[in-house]
């Protein structure tokens, strides 16, 4: 998560926003009073939606009907609140609301003309070249917007959003160094904010640094406490470094906060999937479910989760679920595909039904995903064709990463030999060779067995003879 910082504005994410100190409202407000530029513009061809910024063209004021409340100079960005058609609702970075022609505002990326002109009229001063550069960023222009914060700074510009927002701009380039950097200048500058610590965590996790990503958004959260976005970023960075009960406990701090938080009750169930806690991620699913029935991706986590718990029938009635939502789920069509080609509940289990699934989420990922190609596999396999079994095995091994491509060999084996697919290769080797071996044992104490019995005649036989030689018999009779 990103935080922009500019003199006028601070934002989260992508999107721009004011720190609202005071709010104005209602009739309080009237019509902005006058534009002092008393020039006319055409309105905006595309309109600032909810949340985004717009740029004052002119100066105007806002007023009550006894004083001045709050004056927007040229330049001031604006925080929209509404779009009412001919006009926007918006907040200053006063915190006043009220209501502003739009042929007096324009987009942000809009407005490079406008700081150009403010620069020539102030042309040491640092501010407009910051504000021209978030100009060139919003259109895409990365060079010129750099040039602008470098130029800012290079005039004595020593603002600590100057550097922060700077370093937001370093960190989407990619030089991680420089932008921590211009975050640690920032926090030199104002200890106060939190911006550019939680703008050096995000780059700290884009560097695998997630105990560095992980002290910096516990820092941030002692100023905003609770902060759901910010817990759900440091239980993100925990996730990350493994301390999956830590991840557990900042999704339960927001849960507990706002139990209809839908992407926390997700997150967490996920991390309750990673654990092996198929039940508690079931529940976790279930209740997303309840705060979302369209959920597709609830309905397959869900679907999968009660699969390992071994209750295949009513996961098969969640990935159908996910899938009549969203028709083209491929991860619903493969897991459908395993279930229906490898499940231990004879009643479930549909090889030809199972192609079909693995063949449908091949097409959906233009046969680019391993896990797909791997279903289908398996499922031909319970289809006993076999032959067409180790020819898409075989393609598996051939992409397969390092950590999994033993398991994809030995199932090409299987396929090989003709038998199914098994979920852990090594216990069924074992079990096989153990059931060889104990076969092979029987065999061999039956064939002993009948020696014995052979010999013991044989024995017999050679006794009686003898007996018979030496008139023994007689005494039998």
């Amino acid at each position: 998560m990103f935080v922009f910082s500019s003199s006028q504005t601070r934002s989260n994410a992508s999107s721009l926003f004011f720190n609202t100190r005071r709010l104005v409202r209602g009739r309080d407000i009237v019509r902005t009073l006058a534009s002092l530029g008393g020039v006319a513009f055409c309105a905006l061809s595309h309109a600032a939606n909810p949340g985004q910024p717009v740029v004052a063209r002119v100066e105007m004021r806002f007023a009550t009907e006894d004083e001045v409340v709050d004056v927007i100079s040229k330049g001031d960005l604006l925080t929209v609140v509404e779009d009412r058609g001919e006009d926007y609702v918006i907040v200053t970075h006063e915190g006043t609301r009220g209501a502003v022609d739009k042929v007096n505002a324009v987009e942000l990326a809009e407005a490079t003309d406008i700081y150009t002109d403010l620069i020539k009229e102030n042309p040491d001063g640092g501010r407009y070249y910051t504000l021209r550069a978030s100009a060139w960023w919003a259109l895409g222009k990365q060079d010129e917007a750099m040039q602008d914060f470098n130029t800012a700074i290079e005039k004595g510009y020593e603002e600590a959003h100057a550097y922060s927002s700077r370093g937001l701009f370093y960190a989407a380039q990619g030089d991680h160094e420089a932008a921590i950097k211009d975050y640690d200048k920032a926090l030199e500058l104002d200890p106060e904010d939190v911006t550019p610590i939680i703008n050096r965590a995000a780059v700290h996790m884009g560097q695998s640094k997630f105990q560095a990503a992980i002290d910096d958004y516990t820092a941030a959260l002692k100023v905003r406490k609770d902060n759901a976005g910010l817990l759900r970023q440091r239980a993100i960075a925990f996730k990350a470094a493994g301390k999956l009960d830590k991840a557990v406990e900042d999704f339960d701090r927001i849960v507990d906060n706002n139990p209809e938080d839908v992407a926390a009750v997700m997150g967490r169930g996920y991390i309750r999937f990673q654990q092996r806690e198929y039940a508690a991620a079931a529940s976790d699913f279930s209740a997303a479910i309840e705060l979302n029935e369209k959920d597709p991706v609830a309905w397959n986590n869900r679907g999968y989760n009660r699969y390992q718990l071994g209750k295949a029938a009513s996961a098969l009635k969640d990935y159908d679920q996910a899938i009549k939502l969203a028709p083209n789920y491929a991860l619903a069509h493969q897991n459908r595909a395993w279930l229906l080609g490898t499940s231990e509940d004879e009643s479930l289990r549909d090889a030809e039904e199972a192609v079909k699934a693995a063949e449908k989420a091949c097409e959906i990922n233009a046969y680019g995903n391993i896990g797909d190609l791997s279903a289908l596999a398996a499922a031909l396999a319970a289809q006993g064709k076999f032959k067409d079994a180790v020819g898409w095995q075989e393609k598996v091994v051939e992409v397969a990463p390092a950590d999994v491509k033993t398991f994809a060999e030995k199932m090409l084996a299987r396929y090989r030999n003709k038998q199914l697919y098994v979920a852990d290769p090594l216990a069924a080797e074992k079990a096989e060779r153990e059931e060889a071996e104990a076969e092979a044992k029987a065999a061999a104490d039956e064939q002993n067995q009948a020696a014995i019995k052979e010999a013991a005649k044989k024995l017999e036989a050679e006794e009686r003879s003898k007996a018979k030689a030496t008139g023994a018999e007689l005494l039998d009779e």
